[in-house]
């Protein structure tokens, strides 16, 4: 089934939209396990923060491209 550009446009914007709320939550996990290095639950919270940040770069590289292939296709 062929999408129409409306609807290339409408998935590139939800991209985003699941992508904002990374680009906050991201760095304010790793923040928060940087400041606490001593406790128990260092590393898996280090490693949600960062898995966090690259989910917002990848969500936001694929919303970009996604809304210029329907503007531009």
């Amino acid at each position: 089934m062929k999408h129409t550009n409306k609807q290339v446009l409408t998935k590139g914007i939800k991209y985003l939209a699941f992508a904002l709320p990374l680009i906050f939550i991201g760095p304010s996990i790793l923040f928060s396990a940087f400041n606490n290095q001593d406790h128990y639950l260092y590393i898996p919270i280090l490693i949600l923060g960062i898995l966090a940040m690259f989910a917002a770069v990848f969500l936001l590289f694929k919303g970009i491209l996604t809304i210029v292939k329907a503007v531009f296709d």
